[in-house]
């Protein structure tokens, strides 16, 4: 006798919704959700999708009707509530439009609670736009199976971000000129915490000045060689994640 198939399937496709789900809540998407899941996913009735809120966490869902516009959905079972978030954030200088989405997309995926994007004097660009910024992070958690999404800030002068930092959260500042080594820092310090990262041209001498004149500023080293801005970046949540961030549970 054949076993019975899983439900839901691993292949099932998976979502972040605005709408607050919970059993038996009916919900209906339209453009371009539906569209996702009725043209290129194809799924029809019957067929389970996975959806989260970023509020209660991972739901399945069955489709009850798919049309060319609209997707009609039934939710079922929870299956996992919303992760812990380690409280990191990260503070990356704005970079180039395709480096910067990598930056999104990674951190995402890494697992940070936050992304606060920095505008520093050789910042080669000055605007992210929030809409687009938005669909990276929220298609990287989709991809990855969080059930949380991290918060997105508004683009902040470093002198802004700088002034009005709380006194309760460790900044390690990815100094290309040294600091203490990373992981060691890293290892030493708790939450609350959050890491900032230079543009292309790094920082300048003033910048510099005033990020490690700061008092809850913690100059660290990631390595003997000079990394690109996202390098930087993935380079140094990786390495908070696997010391001191969520990387040390069992899954």
């Amino acid at each position: 006798m054949p076993a019975t198939p899983a439900w839901p399937p691993r292949s099932a496709p998976r979502l972040f919704v605005e709408q607050p789900l919970g059993e038996g809540v009916q919900i209906t998407l339209d453009a371009p959700k539906a569209h996702y899941l009725a043209r290129v996913m194809r799924v029809g009735e019957g067929d389970a999708v996975i959806l989260c809120d970023d509020q209660t966490g991972e739901w399945t869902s069955e489709v009850i009707a798919a049309g060319k516009r609209e997707v009609a959905l039934a939710v079922k079972d929870r299956l996992r509530p919303r992760e812990a978030v380690p409280d990191l954030v990260l503070c990356p200088a704005l970079l180039k439009k395709d480096r910067f989405d990598l930056v999104l997309e990674k951190a995402t995926e890494l697992g940070v609670a936050r992304i606060q994007p920095v505008l520093t004097r050789r910042c080669v660009a000055d605007k992210l736009n929030p809409d687009r910024a938005r669909m990276i992070v929220t298609e990287a958690a989709e991809q990855c199976a969080r059930t949380a999404l991290p918060e997105l800030g508004e683009v902040t002068k470093l002198e802004v971000l700088l002034r009005d930092w709380p006194e309760s959260r460790a900044l390690f500042f990815a100094d290309e000129l040294g600091g203490e080594p990373a992981g060691h820092a890293f290892a030493a310090h708790g939450t609350p915490a959050a890491i900032l990262i230079g543009p292309e041209g790094g920082f300048d001498d003033a910048e510099r000045a005033a990020i490690r004149a700061h008092p809850m500023a913690k100059p660290v080293s990631l390595g003997p060689r000079i990394l690109r801005g996202e390098t930087a970046a993935i380079a140094a949540l990786s390495l908070w994640m696997g010391i001191a961030g969520d990387w040390r549970q069992s899954p």
